[in-house]
Order: C-alpha cells, then sequence, then structure tokens
C-alpha cells in the first residue's frame, strides 16, 4: 500500500484528476477559439474586399457620368464618331448611334 500525502487537504490522484481536467478544457478552449477567431477573420476579409471593391466603382461612377454627358453633348451636336471613355484607366468605346 503507497502512503498518500495530502496536499492542501486533497490527494494527489485528485489534484492530478483536476489538471488534467483544466489540461483538457484549455484545449478545447483553444480550438473552439481558434475556429471562432478563423470565422471572424475570414468574414473581415470578405466584407474588406467587397468593400473596397464598392468604394472603387462609386469613384468610377464620377468618370463614367463625365463621359456620358460628354458624348450626349456631342450627339446632340451632330457628331457621328464613336466616343472613348475609360473606366478603372482601360479605354472604352462607345460606338455613336448616328453612324453610317
Amino acid at each position: 500500500m503507497t502512503y498518500r500525502r495530502p496536499v492542501l487537504g486533497l490527494e494527489l490522484d485528485t489534484v492530478r484528476n483536476v489538471a488534467l481536467f483544466a489540461i483538457a478544457a484549455a484545449v478545447v478552449v483553444v480550438l473552439v477559439g481558434a475556429w471562432l477567431v478563423k470565422a471572424i477573420v475570414g468574414k473581415l476579409v470578405v466584407v474588406g474586399l467587397v468593400g473596397g471593391l464598392a468604394v472603387a466603382v462609386w469613384s468610377q461612377r464620377e468618370s463614367v457620368q463625365e463621359c456620358a454627358d460628354r458624348v450626349g453633348t456631342t450627339l446632340h451636336a451632330g457628331a457621328v464618331d464613336d466616343a472613348t471613355c475609360t473606366f478603372f484607366g482601360r479605354p472604352v468605346t462607345i460606338p455613336s448611334p448616328r453612324r453610317d
């Protein structure tokens, strides 16, 4: 028979079992926390990308509106040439509806 000396009123086996339970609980908390952080970070990345795209398109809106106004003015003046505008720095050709 082994002698079990109490540690602060607890037996060594009890302390060992509590420590094992605490370690297991900590591992579970870490895994759940990692999954939660991954989910939140993933959502933040998607929101950031979509928000950035929305801001970029919104900033191009003025450029497109200016081009549409310019095309309308030249068509009203009787021009028959195609118009060229830019969208995100790329040239976009708008064919004239008056061209033969």
